[in-house]
């Protein structure tokens, strides 16, 4: 059996340098509501529900497919501490947001622990009956779909949908 070779690093610093992939990572957010608002990722979805981008270009040797929080981290506040191993958590537990403002830095475990202190609350965001992914693309594709104007509140009935109780469970943080 032949061993793969490993996975070269994430070149973040270069990912976040280049022009070109900043450029497709803000076409891909959607920032209405304000600043304080969720930003909403329009691109791919993987199945954790985070936001996906193809970054970087083949010929500079940095194309990889990477998670847009965390390029969108790398591109506001640098990638030094992405290079210890740490993650990029969501302070408001919408796996798909894209606001600096609602991430912090943070080790794995505290991820975990987080999540689990918080997905059994009724009406929360980590509680809907979709899981992450299904809600990070009812809202994406509401958006996509709304009429000019009309975005906030198709994303207001696409977060409803995910809670048939009615119930609504602000974030915690």
């Amino acid at each position: 059996m032949s061993e793969q070779p490993p996975t070269p690093a994430v070149p973040w610093d270069r990912l976040a340098a280049d022009p070109s992939t900043v450029a497709r990572y803000e076409a891909k957010v959607y920032r209405g509501g304000g600043p304080d608002a969720h930003h909403w990722w329009l691109g791919a979805i993987s199945d954790s529900g985070h936001g996906k981008l193809r970054a970087g270009s083949r010929p500079a040797g940095t194309s990889r497919v990477v998670s847009a929080h965390v390029l969108g981290w790398a591109i506001q506040h640098g990638a030094a501490a992405l290079r210890t191993g740490a993650v990029v958590r969501h302070t408001c537990d919408e796996s798909s947001c894209q606001n600096p403002g609602h991430w912090l830095i943070g080790e794995r475990v505290q991820n975990i622990v987080d999540y689990a202190a918080r997905r059994g609350l009724s009406g929360h965001a980590l509680a809907d009956v979709r899981g992450a992914a299904g809600r990070a693309v009812a809202v994406r594709d509401a958006i996509l779909a709304a009429g000019p104007g009309t975005e906030l509140a198709a994303i207001a009935a696409a977060l409803a949908a995910g809670h048939p109780s009615g119930e609504h469970q602000d974030t915690l943080w």
